[in-house]
């Protein structure tokens, strides 16, 4: 029956946005469970091309990088975001993303945020055109953060996360049983760190080094404990350096590296059979092209932001992935607003290599309130 097929072919449909209209062809290309992990959920991130390790902090933070969430200036606040998905052959497909965060104090704050992906209806048919009845497929993770300042320059920060995949429903492909489909269930931390350098001089006004893995978890399964499949393991380092030009205007520039911790497909395609942990740890040395073919792995995210009288923002990225390894290669453009506690962001995308992208011709949105925090002078492990 077709459902035996439907699993992986939907896996490749949605795989960390290849592209619509885009075959990816050989086997080099890494692919994991849940990508939709990996999709950037609010819209000023998705106008930066996704770089936000060392981004100033707002409301939706703690996805790019637990740790600076403790450097955000407000006391508590949330966020709601939409991104249509595939919106330009269905009108079904969307992803949700709701955060909050609340600062305990100077050196202390936590988060929490909820990500769904609805990707509409889909019907099953057997071999013989047969209908087997029709499943709504969703995705949703619920995140967890702590973050926590070390010193006035330093921070961690650490999120717990459950991820919950249902592709298929409960669908079974044949009256044995051996083809049942079941979601996938499992869990994941991320661990991120931050570290700031304020400078006086005529050139900047300061500088941001962040690190994070996210997504480090147990593998999750569709079927049966023997067919597991790794999640989206990722490793992201990037900077982030920030020039006052006057009272009235800023301008960041930021540049972020990204590289999935997920086994390369050896000679025959597979992969799977790895545990986690020697999956993600030997995920730097197990291309089959040696040091080049780990290069090519690496993604590339430059973008820059401007903000007027810290009301009106403008930003500008560019987003680079190898052709061998997805082939992802777009502009971003993005706008902001903020006033009072109320914010804004709108962001939109061009693919740059003559093929088109899930996320293509698509305004992405995010509303923002965020509330200032009261400063009181305390004692601090930071001072």
């Amino acid at each position: 029956m077709k459902i035996r097929f439907f699993l992986p072919s939907l896996f490749l449909f949605i795989t960390i946005d290849v592209s619509f209209a885009q075959t990816v062809t050989g086997s080099n290309v890494i692919t994991s469970a849940a990508p939709f992990l990996t999709i950037s959920p609010d819209a000023r991130h998705a106008g930066l091309a996704d770089a936000g390790v060392a981004s100033s902090p707002d409301a939706n933070g703690a996805y790019w990088n637990p740790a600076k969430m403790v450097f955000i200036d407000k006391e508590y606040g949330g966020s709601f975001s939409y991104t249509p998905w595939l919106a330009k052959i269905v009108n079904d497909m969307d992803i949700f993303y709701l955060s909050g965060f609340y600062k305990i104090d100077r050196e202390q704050v936590v988060s929490a945020s909820f990500k769904y992906f609805d990707m509409g209806k889909i019907f099953f048919t057997d071999n013989n055109g047969g209908s087997l009845g029709n499943f709504n497929p969703r995705d949703l993770a619920l995140d967890v953060t702590y973050s926590r300042m070390l010193s006035t320059q330093l921070s961690l920060g650490l999120t717990g996360r459950y991820i919950y995949s249902n592709l298929t429903g409960q669908f079974n492909s044949n009256p044995s049983g051996s083809g049942e489909s079941k979601p996938g269930q499992t869990v994941a931390v991320d661990i991120g760190i931050l570290y700031k350098v304020p400078l006086k001089s005529a050139t900047l006004s300061d500088l941001s080094f962040g690190a994070s893995i996210t997504n480090l978890g147990g593998k999750i399964s569709y079927s049966n404990d023997r067919n597991r499949s790794f999640l989206p393991t990722n490793l992201r380092l990037g900077g982030a350096a920030t020039k006052e030009l006057d009272p009235y205007n800023k301008i960041t520039f930021l540049l972020d590296f990204n590289k999935l911790m997920v086994p390369s497909p050896d000679a025959s395609g597979n992969f799977q059979d790895k545990s986690m942990l020697s999956g993600v740890f030997g995920s730097f040395t197990d291309a089959q092209g040696g040091f080049e073919e780990e290069l090519q792995e690496i993604t590339k995210s430059m973008a820059v932001e401007y903000w007027y009288n810290a009301v009106f923002a403008g930003r500008l990225g560019y987003f680079h992935e190898s052709a061998q390894k997805g082939n992802r290669q777009y502009l971003t453009f993005g706008l902001g607003f903020r006033k009072n506690n109320f914010g804004i962001d709108m962001a939109y995308l061009v693919p740059t290599n003559g093929r088109e992208s899930a996320l293509a011709e698509t305004i992405r949105f995010s509303v923002l309130l965020q509330i200032p925090e009261v400063v009181a002078v305390d004692n601090s492990v930071a001072d």
